[in-house]
């Protein structure tokens, strides 16, 4: 869980679970506040336990479902409005089922992200210790056994040497230097506004900015497919998933496509106009649209969507995997060929 103020955020796995759980529950003809009293009896965890127990209390006061939810501050704006509209249309259990497909699929996308971004920064950290310890720990020792010969490194050995004698020097501004890294990883890893500069910058960076769109795409076809299934029009649709996208030129897209709507284009021809999806899926948009089962396709684009964006940050990571350990191979090579080679020489002439 993570913090916003003094409350605690359910993540994306906790904010599925529950959904789903309280989607079978609903689904049996059990009433919001039974549910969250058997979720109460059923959870082991002490912090679920308080905010089921706080979600109760406002349950047994009388109040609706969502109000109870948005007492707790622990779940999404976005969840307790389609929570809100669920109550309202006599669908909650429907809602609460799209719920929980929605915030499986955001924690599928956000694993797949971290762990892409993770897997590169972690093999440049191990490439940096090595290169260092190198550097630091065994060129010294060289530069020693060429003493001893009555002779000296190679310019290039003898630059790492000079460069390792530095980092030693300013060790600590070294340690302060890595200290900062850490927290910056954390940062852009752990906080939310960490996370929006992050995606921001990479929507700028030519390996990751298609990337990047189609996980933009999948976002949009997921929240349309909840607010659908749940009876909204398109228009108020197009409004509440404007608020799930991340980047400007998605936000950009979709506002097009609101006022195509308001100058009287159906939902296909306004998708189409404003570029949100290519002509193939926008297409299978057209065919749900005549066939009364749009939010069937919608389902549709986003599965496909999930799946390729899966797709590509596994290529990318296949791509990143090799071309690391290549260039740390050659750099350790060209650090040991550096002070080998001459040390070669030298013994064969003495021999």
């Amino acid at each position: 869980m993570k913090k916003q103020g003094s409350v605690k955020k359910l993540t994306n796995y906790e904010t599925s679970s529950f959904c789903r759980q309280m989607a079978l529950l609903i689904k049996a003809g059990i009433s919001p506040s039974e549910g969250i009293d058997i979720l109460m009896q059923d959870t082991q965890d002490n912090s679920a336990k308080k905010l089921l127990e706080k979600v109760s209390q406002v349950l047994h006061s009388g109040e609706y479902f969502h109000v109870a939810l948005s007492m707790s501050g622990a779940f999404p704006d976005y969840l307790i409005h389609m929570v809100t509209i669920g109550e309202e249309s006599g669908t909650l259990d429907t809602v609460m089922d799209s719920l929980a497909d929605y915030y499986e699929r955001e924690e599928n996308i956000s694993s797949s992200v971290k762990g892409a971004v993770s897997y590169p920064l972690i093999m440049l950290f191990m490439m940096l210790i090595v290169v260092l310890v190198l550097i630091i720990k065994v060129l010294p020792i060289f530069e020693q056994v060429f003493a001893q010969l009555g002779t000296s490194m190679s310019g290039f050995a003898q630059s790492l040497l000079d460069f390792g004698n530095l980092l030693n020097k300013y060790s600590i501004v070294m340690v302060f230097l890595l200290v900062l890294l850490a927290l910056a990883f954390i940062f852009f890893s752990e906080t939310e506004t960490g996370k929006k500069i992050f995606k921001k910058q990479l929507a700028k960076v030519a390996l990751t900015k298609k990337l990047v769109q189609d996980l933009d795409s999948a976002r949009f076809a997921s929240g349309m497919v909840l607010t659908l299934s749940s009876g909204m029009d398109t228009y108020e649709s197009l409004s509440l998933v404007n608020k799930l996208v991340e980047t400007d030129a998605m936000k950009a897209k979709i506002e097009k496509c609101r006022n195509l709507l308001i100058d009287g284009d159906s939902f296909p021809e306004a998708l189409e106009k404003s570029q949100i999806f290519s002509s193939f899926y926008t297409q299978m948009i057209s065919v749900g649209f005549k066939s009364g089962s749009m939010d069937s396709a919608m389902k549709q684009i986003a599965d496909r969507f999930e799946y390729e964006t899966d797709r590509k940050i596994y290529a990318l990571i296949a791509i990143i995997e090799p071309t690391l350990v290549i260039v740390l191979s050659i750099i350790v090579g060209m650090i040991l060929l550096s002070v080998i080679l001459p040390l070669m020489g030298i013994m064969t002439t003495i021999g």
